[in-house]
């Protein structure tokens, strides 16, 4: 029964903010709410910060991690409910390299950011997403919703 409310809280959580993505094709586009830009644009579109290379990484790397995260977590709970023990801990290590592999970007990228907010946005990032882990009960949505619209400020679509 933990498992069923875990998915469906997790389930919720993400899903909330998708209805704010304005991208019928990608829900989970970043972080939670924000479309991404496409992984090809040859000229990343200009932003508050100026930081528009910047924006455009940050926000391309979270939303394949989220996408990726969120499989990973539901192959998890999926394997954990039918007593497959190694699938699920092979889930539970991809799900965290995901959010592993995005804590580095926005580390990287807040070393790059010239605008001294977006630097200290995107570090606040990484420890947020660093501080995620596969327990969907321990996800502080508020904090991580209010870290995400300050990023759609400071690099807007």
């Amino acid at each position: 029964m933990r498992r069923v409310f875990a998915v469906t809280a997790l389930a919720g959580l993400l899903l909330a903010g998708s209805g704010c993505a304005g991208r019928n094709d990608d829900p989970f586009s970043v972080g939670f709410a924000s479309p991404a830009p496409a992984g090809t644009s040859p000229t990343p579109a200009p932003t508050a910060t100026g930081d528009a290379g910047v924006c455009a990484r940050a926000k391309q790397s979270g939303s394949v991690a989220v996408q990726t995260y969120v499989q990973k977590l539901a192959e998890m709970l999926r394997a954990g409910g039918t007593g497959d023990r190694s699938t699920e801990k092979a889930a539970q290590r991809d799900a965290e390299a995901a959010l592993t592999g995005w804590r580095d970007v926005l580390r990287e990228q807040s070393g790059k950011a010239t605008d001294p907010r977006l630097r200290t946005l995107l570090a606040d990032l990484a420890t947020e997403v660093g501080g995620l882990g596969t327990d969907v009960r321990a996800i502080d949505e508020t904090e991580f919703d209010r870290l995400q619209q300050r990023l759609d400020q400071l690099c807007p679509a």
